[in-house]
C-alpha cells in the first residue's frame, strides 16, 4: 500500500496585517469623535452670546449690513426679561466675590444681592483714617481688586458714603455729610484712575442717617461707617450722554399779551 505524501502546511507570514488593520481602524475613530467634541456650534454660540451682550447692552452685538444709500430705522430696544438680568447680576457677584474673597472672610467686605442689583459693602476702617476723606496707601489695593470687575461689565455704579453719628469737631468737614460724601468722591475718583467709564458713576453722601445698626454701641459705630457701591445694570434707554447732539426743544408759544385797561376817569371829591 503506497504512502500518502504528507504536504507542509503553508506559513501565512502576513497575520500583522490583522491587527495593524484593526489598529488603525480604532485611532481613525478615535480621532473622528475628537475632531466632533473640538467643533463648537456656531449657531448656539452666537445665541447665547447675543443674549449676555443683550443683558449688558440693551442690543445685539451683530448688525445686520446696511447698503449704501439705504435708510436706517432703529427699533425701540424692548425691555430685558428679568431673569436675563438676574443671571448677568448673579454674574458679576460672583467675580466680586471671587475678587474680594480674603476680604469677606475677615468680614471687612459684604456682598449682597437683591431687587436685580448688587451691593458691595466696604467698612470703612479699611478705607480711611478717622475723620479723613483722603483714602489710605493700604485701601487702594481694595478698590484695585474691584475695579476691573466692574469695568468689565456695563453697569451703573452708586457709591455711596456712610458714617456713624459721633460729631466732626474741627478738621476741614462741618458735619457728617460732608465727610461722607467727600469719602464717596474719593473712592470715585479712584475707579476713575483703573479705567471704569465716569458715565457710569456716582457719588452720593448720606452722613450718619442711614445706619445698618444702632450707632449706642462701638461695634454699631464701626459697621455704620462704611462705604457702599451700589451696583446695576445700565439702562440702555437712559438719556444720552454729554456731547451726543439732540435736537433743541421747540420754541413755546409767545403768550398773548392781555389788553391794557385805559384808565377811568375819576373825579377828587374834596
Amino acid at each position: 500500500m503506497a504512502r500518502r505524501k504528507h504536504h507542509e502546511e503553508h506559513e501565512n507570514h502576513e497575520r500583522w496585517a490583522i491587527p495593524y488593520g484593526d489598529l488603525v481602524t480604532l485611532l481613525l475613530a478615535f480621532f473622528v469623535v475628537m475632531y466632533s467634541i473640538s467643533q463648537v456650534n456656531e449657531g448656539k454660540y452666537r445665541v447665547v452670546s447675543e443674549s449676555l451682550n443683550a443683558a449688558f447692552h440693551g442690543d445685539p452685538t451683530t448688525p445686520d449690513p446696511v447698503q449704501i444709500g439705504q435708510t436706517v430705522i432703529t427699533a425701540p430696544i424692548a425691555p430685558l426679561p428679568q431673569d436675563l438680568r438676574m443671571e448677568a447680576m448673579r454674574q458679576l457677584a460672583l467675580q466680586a466675590e471671587q475678587a474680594m474673597a480674603p476680604l469677606i472672610m475677615q468680614g471687612l467686605v459684604d456682598v449682597g444681592r437683591g431687587d436685580g442689583k448688587l451691593t458691595i459693602a466696604i467698612r470703612s476702617d479699611i478705607l480711611f483714617p478717622s475723620g479723613v476723606a483722603k483714602l489710605s496707601p493700604e485701601a487702594q489695593p481694595v478698590i484695585h481688586l474691584l475695579a476691573p470687575v466692574l469695568r468689565d461689565f456695563p453697569v451703573d455704579i452708586k457709591v455711596q458714603g456712610h458714617t456713624d453719628n459721633v460729631p466732626v469737631l474741627g478738621g476741614q468737614f462741618g458735619s457728617n455729610w460732608d465727610l461722607s460724601a467727600a469719602r464717596a468722591v474719593s473712592v470715585v475718583n479712584l475707579l476713575l484712575a483703573d479705567g471704569v467709564p465716569p458715565a457710569r458713576l456716582s457719588a452720593t453722601g448720606f452722613g450718619e442717617y442711614q445706619p445698618v445698626l444702632p450707632n449706642n454701641t462701638p461695634d454699631g459705630r464701626n459697621a455704620n461707617r462704611r462705604v457702599v457701591l451700589s451696583v446695576e445694570p445700565s439702562d440702555p434707554q437712559k438719556p444720552p450722554e454729554a456731547g451726543t447732539a439732540t435736537p433743541p426743544a421747540p420754541a413755546p408759544a409767545p403768550l398773548p399779551v392781555p389788553a391794557q385797561a385805559e384808565p377811568a376817569s375819576a373825579t377828587a371829591q374834596q
